[in-house]
């Protein structure tokens, strides 16, 4: 089928409404309207339209996902790592020095539970969310892989504008940005999980999570 036959234009232009339907329409309602305790709920309805969406996405095969675990570029994790912890301790510093690694002196248990549960139950689904979906469902809308990279950033950080904090957005918008370079990159999927994974780690870890946890939402 030719590049600009009716039938591509018309699947096209579905997929620019339903792109901004879930990227832009869906995060500014709940960053205007969400109740703090409607998050958990919200979030595994997200979940659960991302998966019905990448199912009916031709050509996906979810299998995908397993593949490539093996080959992660740890240089480049470590960087943007390194990043991350430098910012984390800055912005910590300069807003909240008294939320200097609280969690792990105050709370060693819990900030245990979330090194756990956070890769599995946060930065994976949230990587299925915004990397997958978008650049496997959504990558043709944007022809420059450098605009769909910022773009994916923006959605990334608009997702966390219920927080209605600089920091949680500024913060998002890069991590977006990295997150949707390695996942673009030879380590795909899984590089894009344990890269966010290890970043949001280290920003519960420092004392930066009070920006990001449900406690935090306006």
């Amino acid at each position: 089928m030719a590049i600009g036959t009716p039938q591509v234009s018309t699947r096209r232009a579905r997929l620019a409404v339903e792109f901004a339907l879930v990227y832009l329409a869906a995060p500014g309602a709940m960053g205007l309207a969400m109740p703090p305790d409607w998050l958990h709920r919200v979030f595994l309805g997200v979940i659960a339209i991302a998966v019905a969406l990448l199912a009916a996405t031709p050509d996906f095969r979810w299998r995908e996902l397993g593949q490539g675990w093996r080959n992660l570029d740890w240089r480049e994790i470590g960087l943007v790592a390194a990043l991350t912890a430098v910012a984390s301790v800055a912005f910590v510093l300069w807003l909240v020095p008294e939320s200097l690694f609280r969690l792990p002196r105050h709370a060693p248990g819990l900030w245990l539970v979330l090194m756990l549960l956070y890769p599995l139950l946060s930065a994976l689904p949230q990587e299925i969310v915004f990397r997958v979906l978008f650049f496997r469902r959504y990558g043709a809308l944007f022809p420059d892989m450098r605009v769909a990279m910022l773009v994916n950033g923006g959605v990334f950080a608009l997702a966390h504008l219920l927080f209605w904090s600089p920091v949680t957005l500024s913060m998002t918008f890069a991590g977006g940005v990295l997150f949707a370079r390695s996942y673009l990159g030879r380590g795909g999927f899984p590089q894009a999980v344990v890269m966010h994974a290890i970043c949001g780690l280290i920003i519960f870890t420092v004392g930066l999570g009070v920006f990001f946890y449900h406690g935090a939402i306006r």
